[in-house]
């Protein structure tokens, strides 16, 4: 039987487990050492209680989805509004070779899917399903593609393995990070870690004119009711914007993302506003707001994950998301941290490219989060990894998968 949370229940279960998320990792020094996210630890709690309900009881318990896409929907479209084109120019060269090597990456890892898929018996385009379709694309557009294989190319049970790949990759890309930054922080003496009192020092300290979105998310923003209000406003208009795209490109080449249209209509907002208008941004409140969504949406993201749907997958299947997660490490490790500088930021950008490159932007976010509160600010990885990972690489990711499957389909 199944059990959906009204969105005044799923509010409550989302701030609940980010609640138990900071209480673990406060208690558990495993958790802190290895900068496993709050939202992660916490949902995972979440998502194991419901596996057990399910098991024991037969009982399915979800969060309001409507109410999740919103959260999701706002985050992106924060990014968007935080990202005026003086900001896209500031990236300059090292966003350009991030997201040449992560465009790279995205070949690789539906080539190392196709080859495992079709070692271990499976049909190859299944690799492509469990490739960028589903780590690098997340569970959105694992659902959307799903159907598609099932019907055009004949791939039976292509939407459930799409899932069930998102779901591993969801996880894995929130624990990875945190310990593979620490790894090549450690062995590349790259930096010391705070101290308790430094990093509470730094949460009171007020935000200063270089840090950008998603940066510190514990230090204080002071903004009124009033810049709540507009801010909430250029909210609404950007997902007005990413409905009306949605429904004006679906079924064209057009098509994209949901979530790629917010981000979209969040960048348009802003800089029409701002360059054409000469208004004032608040950053601050999109700031408060867009962290807010972010904690929130990985919450009800992460406690809603049906683990027994990868319980059910079959050794094949987790060989290949074996290799998959190998071949993550490997290549933050050995080429993204290495074309990236070797230093301090190229191991953040390392954390972050695990969270987007096996699961979602908002895992990436998430781990660059715990890594430079453990060990300092990282500006230029807040500045590339949010644009990469939640707006180019989208495109990048259809235009190879459209690639493979006129090649292979």
């Amino acid at each position: 039987m199944d059990y959906i949370l009204n969105p005044t229940f799923s509010l409550m279960l989302a701030v609940l487990v980010l609640y138990i998320g900071r209480f673990l990792n406060k208690h558990i020094p495993f958790l802190t050492k290895y900068n496993i996210p709050e939202p992660v630890a916490g949902g995972l709690v979440g998502a194991i209680i419901f596996f057990l309900i399910h098991q024991f009881l037969g009982y399915t318990i979800a969060v309001n989805k409507p109410m999740q896409d919103t959260f999701m929907l706002m985050f992106f479209a924060s990014i968007g509004l935080s990202a005026n084109f003086a900001k896209l120019k500031e990236g300059g060269k090292p966003l350009v070779i991030f997201l040449v090597a992560i465009s790279v990456f995205v070949v690789i890892q539906n080539a190392v899917g196709m080859v495992v898929a079709s070692a271990v018996g499976l049909d190859p385009l299944m690799g492509i399903i469990a490739g960028s379709i589903a780590l690098v694309g997340g569970l959105g557009t694992a659902g959307a593609w799903g159907p598609i294989f099932e019907t055009k190319y004949a791939v039976e049970g292509a939407l459930p393995m799409g899932i069930a790949s998102a779901t591993f990759g969801m996880i894995v890309g929130g624990l990875m990070g945190g310990p593979l930054a620490r790894y090549l922080i450690k062995k590349h003496d790259l930096a010391k870690p705070l101290t308790e009192e430094t990093q509470k020092d730094n949460d009171n300290k007020p935000i200063a004119d270089s840090e950008y979105i998603f940066e510190a998310p514990k230090k204080v923003r002071l903004i009124t009711a009033d810049n709540a209000i507009v801010t909430l406003g250029m909210f609404a208009f950007a997902l007005a914007i990413a409905e009306i795209m949605k429904n004006i490109t679906v079924g064209t080449i057009f098509e994209l993302p949901t979530f790629v249209w917010a981000l979209g209509g969040g960048i348009l907002l802003r800089n029409v506003l701002e360059t054409g208008f000469k208004r004032e941004i608040f950053d601050r409140s999109i700031d408060v707001f867009g962290n807010t969504a972010l904690a929130l949406f990985l919450a009800m993201a992460l406690v809603s994950l049906k683990l027994w749907q990868m319980a059910d997958l079959a050794i094949p299947m987790l060989v290949l998301l074996i290799a998959q997660s190998v071949a993550m490490w490997v290549f933050a490790i050995y080429v993204s941290f290495r074309v990236m500088g070797k230093n301090y930021d190229s191991a953040v950008l390392a954390a972050g490219l695990c969270g987007f490159g096996m699961g979602a932007t908002p895992n990436a976010i998430a781990n660059m989060q715990a890594i430079t509160r453990m060990y300092g600010p990282s500006h230029r990885a807040f500045l590339i990894v949010p644009l990469v990972g939640a707006f180019f690489i989208d495109l990048v990711n259809v235009v190879v998968i459209q690639t493979m499957l006129q090649i292979f389909g």
